[in-house]
């Protein structure tokens, strides 16, 4: 797929529905007892491998109908175990929350990947399941493939989060659900609360407190979850894409609709509105516990900013996107406290730089901290990007390819299908000059 220089992006967009939110329904909903019919749920690869994964627990899955996805749930500690190793892709978020939830169930699960997934870090979310009296081998490296033994009679437990990662936080809530006593959680970093969120949704006995600015939380595992009736909210982060074209694009003026706002995941619009941005938050409404937003977004003239470090877990997933905005930005923008980009899909941290670099765009690193030199003019273009399977990274060289003076490709452009798949049509639907050829 490839981009070229694009000017007034105009007209009325919907999201897809939010991958976290969609992958922890899934899961829920396959261990609550009853039904659950979830309309729009996000129909992407990773929510398919999630899908997949809680059919060989026993859990019943209908989504012929892609505005709803109908789900039987087992049951708390009703998995059966699975009878050959389980298939997740590039999904890390699907991994990580199904080794947390299996920590606490007596079963044996294997844990496989694609490329991409088996050299990602798995360790850092098996060792704490170990509490839970569970027990793990990994390949070389702590890659996957993984074996994880589930605890018998799971033990409860106190975790304090040592890196803000909501993946881990999640993955250890969701082992406590099936643990007779209390289990609590310390996150001191202000880490994404989808799963806290959902939890009490569904009727879990949760209790959350904030001492001293870290948050506690505590279930009392072995209570059952009910069967739910809910909506999807749009994806923040891949509304950033249209939202981020059409601030840099001249002339444009775009509505994306239905889009979630949480606090723990805002961090990029607020950026963004110190920016410079002109962005409008319309229509408030309330879907899964969410606040949800119609944003409308007109082209701008950003300013280059120093981006607070306390921000860099509401917006993780964003920097690559982000560092598009910051290239056409008058002045400098510091990115800091961004080490943990260097353990998603890609290597992202290097992945930015890349992307600047070949763009044309000046660029340093300093340990933890990428600095963005801007510029207010159009990038050169002509080039073809490795996105190393990075659904992210393919969106926003696309996206770069808005303002080059020559087109711009990508190497891979089947990756997007990961949390987007419907960004070429809703980037074509608003003018943007995308093609597959």
């Amino acid at each position: 797929m490839k981009s070229i220089s694009s000017k007034k992006l105009k007209g009325n967009i919907l999201i897809p529905g939010d991958k976290s939110i969609s992958h922890r329904l899934v899961i829920l909903s396959s261990i609550a007892i009853g039904h659950s019919n979830i309309k729009g749920i996000l129909k992407s690869d990773d929510i398919m491998k999630t899908i997949g994964v809680m059919k060989k627990f026993g859990a019943s899955i209908d989504f012929t109908n892609p505005l709803n996805c109908s789900i039987k749930g087992v049951g708390l500690g009703g998995l059966s175990e699975p009878e050959s190793a389980l298939d997740f892709g590039n999904s890390g978020t699907s991994a990580r929350l199904i080794m947390g939830l299996s920590a606490s169930h007596p079963i044996t699960t294997i844990f496989v990947g694609d490329k991409s997934l088996s050299i990602r870090p798995m360790d850092r979310v098996l060792k704490p399941l170990v509490n839970f009296g569970s027990n793990y081998s990994l390949r070389k490296d702590n890659y996957l493939p993984a074996i994880l033994k589930g605890s018998d009679n799971p033990i409860p437990f106190s975790f304090e989060l040592g890196e803000p990662s909501a993946q881990i936080k999640s993955a250890v809530l969701l082992g406590a659900l099936n643990t007779p006593g209390i289990t609590t959680v310390k996150d001191k970093f202000n880490t994404r609360d989808h799963t806290e969120r959902l939890l009490g949704l569904y009727g879990a006995k949760i209790n959350i407190t904030k001492k001293r600015n870290v948050k506690e939380i505590s279930i009392k595992g072995v209570n059952e979850l009910k069967g739910l009736d809910l909506s999807v909210p749009g994806d923040p982060s891949s509304a950033l894409f249209p939202i981020i074209a059409a601030l840099i694009c001249k002339n444009s003026d775009i509505m994306v609709k239905n889009v979630l706002i949480n606090p723990t995941r805002d961090g990029a619009f607020k950026v963004l509105k110190d920016m410079g941005a002109d962005i409008s938050f319309l229509n408030n409404r309330t879907m899964a516990a969410e606040e949800v937003y119609d944003i409308r977004v007109k082209s701008s003239n950003l300013k280059g900013i120093d981006i607070p470090r306390r921000l860099a877990p509401t917006m993780i997933d964003d920097y690559p996107i982000l560092a598009v905005a910051a290239s056409m930005a008058k002045g400098k923008t510091y990115f800091k406290g961004i080490n943990e980009l260097r353990f998603k899909e890609s290597d992202r941290f290097a992945g930015i730089m890349n992307l600047l670099k070949k763009n044309g765009v000046r660029v340093e690193s300093k340990k933890d901290t990428i600095i963005i030199h801007g510029k207010c003019e159009l990038k050169k273009g002509g080039i073809k990007i490795e996105t190393n399977l990075d659904h992210r990274m393919a969106m926003s060289a696309l996206i770069m390819g808005l303002v080059s003076k020559n087109e711009l490709k990508i190497d891979n452009s089947e990756t997007i299908k990961t949390s987007f798949p419907t960004f070429y049509k809703v980037m074509i639907k608003i003018g943007a000059k995308l093609s597959k050829k």
